[in-house]
């Protein structure tokens, strides 16, 4: 099987593992699986022109992309140093969670787009194959399972990756449940390369964190001078506030101190606003017989906790593993997955709830639903 990204050939084509999505923790599982001898077909989608909201990839990533052997190639990629993050939560002032004492050095502001890219290319040229597409539909058949694509393409395979993101899509057309803990959304902009002479400050290779009345923002500097910016608040809220027009939204970048302060070197607000989905799910259960899902289709997490793209690799990682040893014969591996899923998630839901309830200022709608 190549790994050739078109489509021709044989309308049915069987596989041992097919991996539906092409984020990171797809192709962390794809990489990890045809590493083991696994014929694996990912299915995604051709990737829509236009910017990509960037993210922070904390250090403890570097040990886990090491073990897949890409750890050279992210390093060589052209993606911006983060030296920790920075956050006014609680107070006025500014906290510091520096890297530089930390065992594996800086983390990455990332080209999320070059970064995906990477990863998916790293699996290709392991042997995985790339079908273009999405799946239009999914049953159960004997031991095997046979996925329709929008296409028309048939695809036989004896396991599932879910990497479908917070959609859970192939969960939850195979039975799962979705289990949302809220519905916060992003509001996120994009700044354009700063105007000429206004230079990159090194204190700002960090990300920062501001609370507000209405919910908190992001932002972090992106490769190239640009940076992005990010209004968190409820989803049923953002009508109320007119977060959705640039003007408004920029209004209220400038109520937020420290956030200001960052966006100092631009003088207007992004032409356009992406509306995305931020809220914390699991997927109930998050694997079954022949099945798993990885990355957010798992254990979709808050952006405050910083953990969405390493939580990706881990979980590509260890889904990878256990579908492995089922593969092998080993009964209650996909069910132990799930429950460390489970588990995960529990611990996570925790923190998060610890983190809202030190943002004690305000007695709002957005706050009264954490505290």
């Amino acid at each position: 099987m190549s790994g050739s990204g078109s489509n021709s050939g044989a309308r049915t084509r069987h596989c041992d593992v097919l991996v539906a999505g092409g984020g990171p923790a797809g192709c962390v599982a794809a990489l990890s699986l045809v590493r083991a001898g696994a014929e694996v077909v990912i299915v995604t989608p051709v990737v829509s022109p236009g910017w990509r909201v960037g993210e922070s990839l904390a250090p403890s990533a570097r040990p886990l992309l090491e073990r897949l052997g890409v750890l050279d190639r992210i390093a060589a990629d052209g993606h911006a140093p983060c030296h920790g993050n920075q956050a006014a939560w609680g107070e006025d002032a500014l906290s510091v969670a520096g890297y530089q004492f930390g065992p594996y050095g800086d983390g990455w502001h990332l080209d999320r787009a070059r970064f995906n890219a990477a990863l998916l290319q790293a699996a290709q040229a392991a042997g995985a194959c790339r079908h273009t597409g999405r799946v239009h539909s999914v049953r159960r058949q004997q031991d095997r399972w046979q996925v329709t694509t929008g296409d028309g393409s048939v695809l036989r395979a004896g396991h599932l990756v879910d990497a479908t993101g917070r959609a859970a899509r192939l969960a939850r057309r195979i039975g799962a449940g979705l289990v949302r803990s809220d519905h916060l959304i992003a509001v996120a902009g994009l700044l354009g390369p700063p105007r000429a002479g206004a230079g990159t400050a090194e204190l700002e290779r960090t990300s920062l964190v501001e609370s507000t009345p209405w919910g908190w923002w992001y932002t972090a500097p992106l490769p190239g001078g640009e940076r992005v910016v990010m209004a968190m608040t409820d989803a049923d809220l953002v009508a109320g506030l007119h977060l959705l027009d640039p003007g408004v939204w920029w209004a209220q970048v400038q109520l937020a101190g420290h956030i200001r302060d960052r966006t100092a070197r631009w003088e207007s607000p992004p032409r356009r606003l992406r509306v995305l989905a931020a809220g914390s799910a699991c997927a109930r259960p998050a694997a079954g017989p022949g099945w798993a899902a990885v990355g957010d289709a798992a254990t979709a997490t808050d952006p405050l906790a910083a953990r969405g793209i390493v939580t990706a690799v881990a979980t590509g990682l260890v889904a990878a593993r256990a579908i492995l040893a089922d593969r092998a014969g080993e009964t209650g591996a996909l069910d132990a997955y799930a429950r460390r899923i489970a588990a995960v998630h529990a611990e996570y839901l925790n923190a998060r709830t610890a983190q809202y309830r030190r943002e004690q200022r305000w007695d709002t709608p957005f706050w009264r639903r954490r505290h």
